[in-house]
């Protein structure tokens, strides 16, 4: 039997963010009921049907004390919402960092738990994938920083390596170190798995004979 994708009503969901042409905060879709709570909650305007908006001129703290509140009053009453992050109060500078600490340690947790090599090699593949892994993403940052330091101190002048041109090496190693990842991912991604241990049978006593 064919199945059929599920239909969703794209309008209940409520978009929150900055216009970048008008400058405006604007909330898009979402149900009667949502409007309402953009209104009194939030302080947003009606700008028509399929959306509503901020008053003009409001500054940028304003802005985001309103599309933050009007966020939350429509979690609590059970609305999806998206709010832009550069409009949420409740991030902090280190958010991101904190996040990423967060994800490392959740990696090494599932490593710690992992019960076949199957989900060892899920988290290599975290680690080390050509794109958005994470040890290519760090070379990324190192390749950056080697070239803007040598762009602020320019050529130096003995003609040894210098630590800022070294950072070089230390990004094609970090390639190399990838590559070497990926084939252990690889490697763990087709070793046999074996099957679960059975938990030991509890004894049953015997059946009592009918009289």
């Amino acid at each position: 039997m064919k199945q059929h994708e599920p239909d969703f009503l794209a309008l209940e969901y409520v978009t929150i963010t900055k216009d970048p042409r008008t400058g405006l905060v604007v909330a898009i879709g979402g149900t009667e009921q949502a409007a309402g709570i953009l209104q009194h909650s939030g302080g947003f305007l009606s700008g028509a049907r399929t959306y509503h908006r901020l008053p003009h001129g409001l500054p940028f703290e304003q802005q985001r004390l309103k599309a933050t509140t009007a966020a939350h009053a429509l979690l609590a009453a059970g609305h999806s919402v998206h709010l832009d992050p550069a409009l949420n109060m409740l991030t902090t500078p280190d958010g991101d960092r904190d996040a990423a600490l967060r994800y490392l340690g959740h990696l090494a947790e599932r490593v710690a738990a992992s019960e076949n090599s199957s989900q060892v090699a899920e988290v290599l593949t975290e680690v080390a994938a050509p794109v958005n892994g994470l040890l290519p993403l760090t070379r990324e940052v190192v390749v950056r920083a080697g070239f803007a330091a040598r762009a602020l101190e320019g050529t130096p002048t003995g003609g040894a390596l210098d630590p800022i041109d070294r950072l070089g090496d230390i990004a094609h190693s970090m390639s190399q170190a990838a590559q070497v990842i990926l084939h252990a991912r690889d490697h763990a991604a087709r070793a046999p798995q074996k099957a679960p241990v059975p938990p030991p049978s509890t004894p049953q006593p015997p059946a009592s004979r009918r009289r």
